[in-house]
């Protein structure tokens, strides 16, 4: 093989490598809030669903804390989770079939610490912060 057959394979090589690399595009984005704990309520915590599927937003309004958790794959029907508790009492939650976020939940906690969470995906990754957010 000749030198300049040598170089256009590897030239055809390359040119089919960016190819792929340009079809496969960027990996998905991850989810922005949307709003669905209501009018007021402001983002003050945010953390990934543990296997970059989804975002758990925490927000806040005059003493009441909401969660939602958000998928960065809407459409996609899969489990997901919103969790949230005053510390030390008892969760709400909202689990389910989903595509698009689980939630909103409520918890009023105004003086008092909160613990909360998520799940998207895999029901055996669930991600909680505890006593956060304290007064």
């Amino acid at each position: 093989m000749s030198v300049t057959h040598k170089l256009a394979s590897v030239g055809t090589v390359a040119a089919l490598a960016a190819t792929a690399v340009a079809v496969t595009g960027a990996p998905a984005q991850a989810a922005a809030y949307n709003g669905a704990c209501g009018s007021g309520y402001t983002v003050i915590d945010k953390m990934d669903a543990g296997n970059g599927r989804g975002t758990i937003f925490l927000t806040y309004n005059s003493g009441w804390n909401c969660v939602v958790t958000v998928t960065n794959t809407p459409g996609t029907k899969q489990f997901m989770s919103a969790m949230v508790e005053r510390s030390g009492a008892d969760w709400v939650r909202d689990e389910g079939t989903y595509s698009q976020y689980a939630g909103p939940v409520y918890a009023y906690a105004p003086n008092d610490c909160v613990d909360w969470g998520g799940i998207v995906g895999d029901k055996y990754i669930r991600m909680i912060e505890w006593d956060d957010h304290c007064g």
